[in-house]
């Protein structure tokens, strides 16, 4: 316990899913945290779960897209708790189509969310973190974004353009001296519901009896024999927001069950 006590940190659509489940482990462990997310109810609920357990925690709401939102979270975080040490830029969306079915308005709609509420989240935390003198960004990729799918095409472009902008931040950071660090984590396959959505795309693309038959698909192509689940990422964000991975930047934490490395 303790890990990143005095510590505050946001987390990015943590109503629910990967998000949630950093939010909770992060209180758990001494931050106080700030969950926002466009779903109200659901970021009330995990921000009520986690003062109810003891912590500290906020909710605000936050279309992450939107830039002119950006400011006024930094100042709600910054007046409750008076700073900013963690950022994670947890927030994304996903559907599943080859290149030939994707539409342009699907591919610059999901560049929106996934990728660039990133740049927006590591822009404004560094400014914000510089007040401090330190911190720690922690940007969510995909094993996708190292890897393609046929038929994940713009989801495999965003989360790989996460993991390269997150590089160039991490470098320019470093070498300004910021004591800011900049990290990727890629999440193979993990039990949430943008998971559960994908895979009812999956069976209807590939014919499928159903989204179970998608998770057998899963299960048997993980070497370590299943999916994983939202502690599992969570206790990997605890780790890159710790001071234990003060020399870690720049760098891709890859929990995939050995999915990649096959």
């Amino acid at each position: 316990m303790g890990r990143v006590s005095g510590k505050v940190a946001i987390v990015t659509g943590a109503a629910q899913g990967l998000g949630r489940a950093d939010a909770i482990l992060l209180a758990q462990e001494g931050a106080q945290v700030a969950i926002t997310d466009i779903k109200t109810e659901g970021g009330e609920a995990v921000a009520k779960e986690i003062n109810e357990a003891g912590g500290e925690a906020i909710f605000i709401r936050q279309d992450v897209s939107q830039e002119s939102e950006w400011p006024d979270v930094m100042a709600k975080v910054a007046e409750r708790f008076g700073g900013l040490d963690i950022m994670v830029n947890n927030a994304g969306t996903q559907f599943s189509k080859n290149v030939e079915d994707t539409t342009l308005k699907e591919w610059r709609r999901i560049n929106e969310i996934n990728s660039e509420s990133v740049f927006l989240g590591t822009k404004h935390a560094i400014e914000e973190m510089k007040k401090r003198g330190a911190g720690s960004i922690i940007n969510m990729s995909s094993i996708y974004g190292t890897v393609g799918d046929d038929i994940n095409a713009a989801y495999c472009a965003t989360k790989a353009a996460i993991l390269n902008f997150s590089k160039c931040a991490a470098l320019h950071c470093a070498k300004a001296r910021y004591k800011i660090r900049v990290n990727t984590v890629h999440p193979g396959a993990i039990r949430t519901p943008l998971v559960e959505a994908e895979m009812l795309d999956i069976a209807r693309a590939r014919g499928l009896s159903g989204p179970e038959e998608a998770e057998e698909e899963w299960n048997a192509v993980h070497p370590i024999g299943h999916i994983g689940e939202p502690i599992d990422i969570a206790y990997g964000v605890l780790y890159l927001a710790s001071d234990e991975s003060r020399f870690v930047t720049g760098s891709e934490l890859v929990i995939d069950g050995g999915f990649t490395a096959q």
